[in-house]
């Protein structure tokens, strides 16, 4: 990719950067207000995995190929925009918020670029997923152990509708469109509704 090229990313992920945060202050000041008085707690930028790719053994034939430096200080990991941990069971269910713009009425098909969503691709890794199970105890094969909330026109976009439901199949309870005719009740609903329940 050209310098020029580059510039023009910069432009447009800048302001879509600042959008993602304000996202993700939304959902924290709604969730810190519904669990006010409850033994439920949002924590926001969970640390658990800060250092989990550090800790991955190699096999031999895999370490004597590749640069081998001191990595003892490194923090390679991930780190969830959120967790909702129920404080009486120490069950942990991890949390992404994904902000991205759309196709949707009175915009082209290419409004709808940027790959927010397939970042999150990432969390169905068998790696990652028995992680989060191991720490956040949530071990029902019937639900996955993280929820995915999105916003901005993503949420009516018909090509992006379609590639997060079919990626997540029978687990639709597992992400939330958090649309924009819809309020901070809809999204704690959801919550209690269909996810509460794992973190008893």
């Amino acid at each position: 990719m050209g310098k020029k090229a580059l510039s023009d990313r910069d432009n447009w992920q800048n302001p879509s950067g600042k959008k993602a945060d304000q996202a993700e202050k939304n959902l924290y000041s709604v969730f810190r207000k519904h669990f006010e008085g409850t033994s439920y707690l949002l924590i926001e930028k969970p640390t658990y995995l800060k250092d989990i790719y550090n800790k991955v053994q190699l096999p031999d034939t895999v370490a004597k190929q590749i640069f081998n430096p001191d990595i003892d200080k490194k923090k390679w990991g991930i780190s969830p925009d959120f967790a909702i941990e129920n404080t009486k069971t120490g069950k942990i269910l991890f949390g992404e918020i994904k902000r991205q713009d759309g196709w949707v009425e009175g915009k082209k098909p290419s409004a709808g670029r940027g790959n927010a969503h397939e970042r999150l691709c990432k969390l169905f890794s068998p790696g990652l997923l028995k992680a989060y199970r191991q720490i956040g105890h949530i071990n029902n094969p019937e639900i996955l152990p993280f929820w995915v909330v999105f916003e901005g026109d993503i949420t009516r976009d018909p090509k992006r509708n379609r590639e997060i439901f079919f990626w997540f199949d029978s687990y639709d309870k597992n992400f939330f469109m958090w649309r924009p005719n819809m309020t901070a009740k809809d999204l704690t609903d959801h919550f209690d509704k269909y996810l509460k329940k794992y973190l008893n």
